[in-house]
């Protein structure tokens, strides 16, 4: 396991861990991001990175990207 900030670009990942307090999980649970779903790097800004979750593009931060273990 590795945070998703640290993964593989263009490769299909599956997310196995999310951390943080209850507020953080029940943003990213909005957004599509929970445990058991794809998701695929697209791309790696200054350590923020862009994801594609379902159809979906989201820009996450740094900090916010280190709380996803894939």
């Amino acid at each position: 396991m590795l945070p998703l900030n640290l993964a593989v670009q263009d490769e299909e990942l599956v997310i196995k861990k999310i951390g943080g307090g209850g507020e953080t999980r029940r943003h990213l649970e909005n957004l599509g991001l929970v445990v058991g779903s794809p998701v695929t790097l697209v791309a790696v800004r200054n350590g923020n990175v862009i994801v594609k979750v379902k159809e979906s593009r989201l820009a996450l931060s740094s900090e916010l990207a280190r709380t996803i273990m894939v």
